[in-house]
């Protein structure tokens, strides 16, 4: 059976590396996904991330979050950064989502097309329209199974990015802009709702990772993957 694609979406400071990690390793460790695939065998569960999550997303990751960090060079153009996001997810939906989903791995991925509407179509001004059809060729039509939004206020979440230190390029933006960014994560929620789960960010970190476990869970049982 083919593998599943589980997305962590949010603003910055929503806490969704730290809990896609945690969810990497509970899924290992449950054995949640024991009796999957052939006779005791188990799926092999793929953290990644985009940008990054290849080779040349490596490059552009660099490209796109830390230019003018320590410096200031010429600014990366609103429509050049959309394209640099789509070149980053055409390269990493085929060489790693697509063949891993193939095998029936279960991949968590940290960001994926929600994140190019949220941020260069709410939160820069880009055409939806446009952004959607350039994430159409990007990803040849892969769609997450399920996405997991970690809803949090964006003038909270900016100030706990910031609190790790040295903000990142998206990070520097303003308030207006990451306000502009949750508000297209809110809109994505309310026309996908079968695909997005909203979680409330705000809680615990042990509290959203417990809600977390109990969306996985259940969508495992729903789809046949679960483990008894």
């Amino acid at each position: 059976m083919r593998g599943k694609l589980i997305v962590f979406e949010g603003v910055e400071g929503s806490g969704k590396t730290t809990q896609l990690q945690r969810c990497s390793q509970w899924l290992e460790a449950s054995g949640l996904l024991l009796r999957l695939g052939a006779v005791g065998t188990r799926r092999q569960i793929v953290a990644t991330r985009e940008p990054g999550g290849t080779s040349l997303g490596i490059g552009l990751r660099k490209l796109l979050l830390e230019a003018g960090i320590h410096s200031t060079p010429q600014p990366i153009e609103d429509r050049a950064e959309l394209l640099m996001y789509a070149a980053d997810r055409a390269q990493h939906v085929e060489e790693l989502l697509n063949p891993q989903l193939e095998l029936g791995a279960i991949i968590l991925c940290d960001r994926y097309t929600d994140s190019t509407v949220a941020y260069q179509g709410y939160g820069r001004g880009l055409d939806l329209k446009l952004i959607e059809q350039l994430n159409q060729i990007a990803t040849g039509g892969l769609e997450s199974d399920l996405t997991l939004w970690l809803d949090i206020e964006a003038e909270i979440g900016l100030k706990r990015a910031r609190q790790r230190g040295s903000a990142d390029r998206m990070e520097q933006a303003d308030l207006a802009f990451h306000q502009r960014v949750q508000q297209g994560f809110a809109q994505l929620a309310a026309s996908y709702p079968q695909r997005i789960v909203r979680i409330d960010a705000s809680q615990s970190e042990d509290v959203v990772h417990g809600a977390i476990q109990e969306i996985l869970s259940q969508r495992f049982r729903e789809w046949g993957l679960g483990n008894g």
